[in-house]
């Protein structure tokens, strides 16, 4: 598909948020990569299903990390592209498709909130455990939407926050000390807003549970104060205040993150406060 005019963006050193991002992701990149949870069949698995791939799509990943997703569609559509801010990312990204001879993935080196595409180049646009980094995650689904087809199925997966205000505080006081690239994990009722703001509808839900433990978690961090997110961590487990469902077992606490996709299939046009908004084009 055709690339998009060079546009005019921030530097990498203008640009705290994709700065902070471009680091943490540099130390996370082995890691991510290594992780047989993230990138299990069952976690693809349920991306497959929300994004429905056949042989005559393109398809783009936004935020793509280690290209895990890219490299499970390309075996069902026409191309799988996938984007990511971070060299150390697609640095796997490349030797994944090396190693699994994939001949149909490109990767791009790229922000979420300046796609170098043309309007309307995908069938298929997803964006996985990405929106928590991004303090404009509405931009960033714009341009998803942006480089839509008509017909196009649009697929957002990310960790989220419990219901109560309390516990949803905690994790993310938790988790912005354990990554300080995380912006917000949010609710389910953001992502529900975010595709009905754009005139989207309710989108479909899928709901799963990443398992891991406070072993793993620290082993895989670069926090700045390891001992206060090891205390955050180990207060979990006695009233659920991150509501991970911590468990203690032995020495270590498991934890039940809860993931969701949601996901729609988009039309040429939608209905939004009463006026026809075109998908696929700048808005």
């Amino acid at each position: 598909m055709p690339d998009a005019p060079p546009t005019s963006s921030k530097t990498e050193s203008g640009n705290a948020e994709e700065a902070l991002n471009i680091e943490q992701f540099r130390l996370q990149a082995s890691a991510f990569a290594q992780s047989q949870q993230l990138h299990s069949q069952t976690a693809l698995a349920v991306l497959l299903d929300a994004g429905d791939p056949q042989p005559s799509d393109d398809m783009l990943d936004v935020a793509c990390g280690p290209g895990s997703v890219v490299a499970a569609f390309a075996a069902r559509v026409r191309s799988a592209t996938g984007v990511d801010l971070t060299d150390a990312m697609l640095d796997k990204a490349n030797a994944l498709a090396g190693e699994r001879k994939l001949t149909n993935v490109h990767w791009r080196r790229a922000s979420a909130y300046a796609l170098p595409f043309e309007d309307a180049s995908f069938d298929i646009v997803i964006s996985r455990f990405a929106m928590h980094h991004m303090a404009k995650p509405e931009a960033a689904f714009a341009e998803m939407l942006r480089v839509a087809r008509a017909g196009a199925r649009i697929v957002l997966c990310d960790a989220i926050a419990a219901d109560d205000c309390a516990k949803a505080m905690a994790l993310n006081e938790m988790e912005k000390l354990r990554d300080p690239s995380t912006v917000q994990i949010r609710s389910a009722s953001f992502f529900e807003n975010l595709f009905q703001e754009r005139g989207l509808g309710a989108p479909t839900q899928r709901r799963y549970a990443h398992l891991t433990s406070m072993a793993a978690l620290l082993k895989n961090s670069f926090p700045a104060d390891r001992e206060k997110l090891t205390k955050l961590l180990e207060a979990s487990a006695d009233e659920d205040c991150l509501g991970l469902n911590a468990q203690r077992e032995g020495n270590d606490i498991h934890f039940s993150c809860p993931v969701a996709v949601f996901f729609t299939r988009i039309k040429a046009t939608q209905e939004r406060h009463g006026e026809t908004i075109c998908l696929g084009v700048r808005p």
